[in-house]
């Protein structure tokens, strides 16, 4: 283990902290792999009774994966290393929605991608006043993965299509309504919450500090979101925009247009398909096939380029039209991946995580 993460025992609590906080705690491999080992070793010590998860200060708690790392990658077409690191979160996101005990995550500031994916698969999801969680994979021709659309399928009404495909931020009463978290305590509380939680083991203290986390501006838009993210392709949903928009699809239309056009169409694909069978299993194997195929196929490399080593803003997708992407290209990116295909070391059941429903906690 390095520093980058930190993993000790406290009290009746194993602690995770994520400690890069110059990189936004973005996850390397190493992390993922530190993450899982504890998990292995906590799982059956009857000494810790329950997991807290945090980030180290700063801007976020997690940010996402290491992206530079990944175009490096795949400028080198090393496609063999991406995909062990994926295979690796993967099986520690399954790891982490399994565990059988509490786990409790601090999310504060930004909590993105493959950060959703640590932070949001436990019991007790905690958010505060500097919250954005969000899933913008899209934005650098990626999907939404680590789990993710198991929490956009199981999203009320539409909203999932609608996170999914914008990449949209969610402050803290949207993400509670959403179902990304659970619970609001003021972020001045936190450092004696979770002295608290590692003390005596108990999580009722998370419910005395809990307060109101305010109204949620996903909640109000729900009826237009849902209206129109009902469409079961991404054309589908295209058509269904008014011309004449209401203030959520008009954010939606202007933040969709910026995203790679495959990824979002390769992402209502997942999010319904998910939505028949909601289990985490079911997500992480779909979202491997797109990811298995991203560096060498789709826009991924091209995404990260504008993103974040040139950052230019200014990717040349493949597709030129959002609207249109046709559903040979989408299969093209989804299809079974035969004896590549994702899988998945036994997990215990009748656990405390074998039937979470994350907006419950």
């Amino acid at each position: 283990m390095t520093d980058e993460i930190l993993i000790r025992r406290d009290g009746h609590a194993g602690r995770i902290t994520l400690n890069r906080p110059a990189a936004l705690n973005a996850l390397t491999h190493g992390m993922c792999r530190a993450i899982e080992a504890a998990l292995t070793g906590w799982a059956k010590d009857r000494a810790i009774a329950l997991l807290i998860i945090d980030g180290a200060p700063g801007r976020a708690f997690c940010a996402g994966g290491d992206l530079a790392a990944m175009h490096s990658a795949g400028l080198a077409e090393d496609h063999a290393a991406a995909r062990h690191f994926w295979r690796d979160e993967y099986r520690m996101n399954r790891a982490l929605h399994h565990f059988p005990k509490p786990v409790v995550s601090f999310l504060h500031g930004f909590t993105m991608g493959g950060g959703v994916g640590v932070g949001c698969h436990g019991t007790h999801r905690i958010v505060g006043e500097s919250a954005r969680i969000a899933l913008p994979e899209c934005a650098v021709g990626l999907v939404p993965d680590v789990g993710g659309t198991l929490h956009l399928a199981r999203a009320p009404g539409r909203l999932g299509e609608y996170l999914g495909t914008t990449g949209d931020r969610m402050d803290a009463a949207d993400a509670i309504h959403a179902g990304f978290a659970n619970h609001h305590v003021p972020e001045a509380a936190w450092p004696a919450l979770a002295e608290t939680l590692a003390r005596t083991g108990d999580c009722a203290a998370i419910h005395r500090a809990a307060t109101a986390p305010g109204d949620s501006r996903l909640a109000g838009w729900q009826p237009d979101i849902d209206a129109v993210f009902d469409g079961e392709t991404l054309g589908d949903i295209a058509r269904a925009m008014p011309s004449d928009p209401p203030e959520a699809i008009a954010r939606a239309r202007r933040l969709m247009e910026r995203n790679a056009p495959l990824a979002m169409a390769v992402a209502v694909d997942f999010i319904r398909r998910t939505r028949l069978h909601p289990t985490i299993e079911t997500a992480l194997d779909l979202e491997y096939r797109y990811t298995h195929r991203a560096l060498a196929q789709g826009d991924f490399l091209e995404g990260i380029r504008a993103a974040v080593i040139d950052k230019d803003h200014a990717p040349r997708w493949t597709h030129r039209d959002w609207t249109r992407v046709p559903d040979s290209d989408v299969l093209n990116m989804t299809r079974a991946l035969g004896q590549a295909a994702l899988t998945f070391d036994p997990v215990e059941t009748g656990t405390a995580q074998s039937t979470w429903h994350p907006r419950r906690g």
